[in-house]
């Protein structure tokens, strides 16, 4: 495994710049179980996740999915990790990414499933009529969602203009009025509070069809990473960690791109030691499956 991801540093790196050159990501993180050194215990490390995929919006670019890891969960890894990116950073409200909004480089997308989680949770417990209410809203912006989804990014602009920002503006009126009346300590209150407080971040996408209305993409990348915790009961070191990370995403990107990742990856290390490393782009999942579809083509 080890000199296997020492000859996949290259491909992971190319990997990394394409996620980072977008103009728009969804961003996530996760822990992780790491081995401490010296007592046997077990720390918790952080998988950040970044995601390219703007198939939503119609555009053709190949989505692709990069994998940080880090021994802790300070703000300073992300500041790292995007430290050249540019444009907009759609992530729930993670207070690692916070400050990454200061500058002018990088602006904030909220999570509207980060939004209405907070009431569902809150419903399936104690159902009240403004769970309900606010579930019933917010479900009738995902619904004009599923109706533009595929579309070029202005039709889909000009589509929430028309339908998402009256619904929206309507929503922001509903919600102050029970918070008036609601107790301070109230957990529907708390639902509240938080989707005011995070309103121009969480209609933001209501501008730009570019954007999505949620981190779902960002969401469904930590998947592999709760199924494969369900699998093993730990990294053995930060290194190890690293080496995980590096391995989830070259395994993601495949998926993205309808890859078998097990027959990616084992092709890939087949012809990775003898390619030229200025043509590294070329063993990209997307680039390699159109390579392999090219030479089956020719022969």
């Amino acid at each position: 495994m080890g000199a296997s991801s020492e000859l996949l540093t290259p491909l992971v790196e190319a990997l990394r710049k394409y996620v980072l050159s977008a103009t728009k990501i969804h961003a996530d993180d996760t822990p992780i179980p790491v081995l401490a050194p010296g007592n046997g215990k077990t720390k918790t490390g952080r998988l950040w996740t970044y995601v390219r995929d703007e198939r939503a919006a119609g555009v053709n670019t190949a989505p692709a999915v990069w994998f940080a890891y880090s021994p802790d969960r300070k703000g300073e890894h992300p500041r790292q990790h995007l430290k050249n990116f540019k444009g907009a950073l759609q992530a729930d409200a993670c207070a690692g990414f916070h400050h990454l909004y200061e500058g002018s480089a990088i602006y904030e997308v909220a999570c509207w499933a980060h939004a209405r989680r907070k009431f569902h949770d809150i419903h399936v417990v104690h159902a009240s009529p403004i769970t309900t209410e606010a579930i019933h809203r917010i479900g009738a912006l995902y619904g004009i969602e599923e109706d533009i989804r595929g579309k070029p990014a202005e039709a889909r602009c000009e589509i929430r203009q028309a339908r998402a920002k009256p619904l929206l503006d309507d929503l922001r009126s509903w919600m102050e009025k029970p918070l008036r009346q609601l107790s301070a300590k109230s957990e529907t209150a708390g639902a509240i509070r938080y989707a005011l407080a995070h309103w121009c971040a969480l209609t933001r996408y209501a501008d730009d069809g570019l954007l999505e209305i949620d981190n779902s993409a960002a969401e469904r990348a930590l998947r592999a990473v709760a199924l494969g915790r369900k699998n093993y009961l730990f990294c053995g070191s930060n290194s190890g960690g690293e080496r995980a990370a590096a391995i989830y995403s070259l395994v993601g990107t495949a998926k993205l791109n309808e890859m078998d990742p097990e027959v990616y990856l084992r092709q890939v290390l087949i012809r990775i030691a003898e390619h030229p490393i200025n043509r590294i782009d070329e063993l990209l999942p997307w680039n390699f499956f159109k390579d392999q579809t090219d030479t089956s083509k020719a022969a």
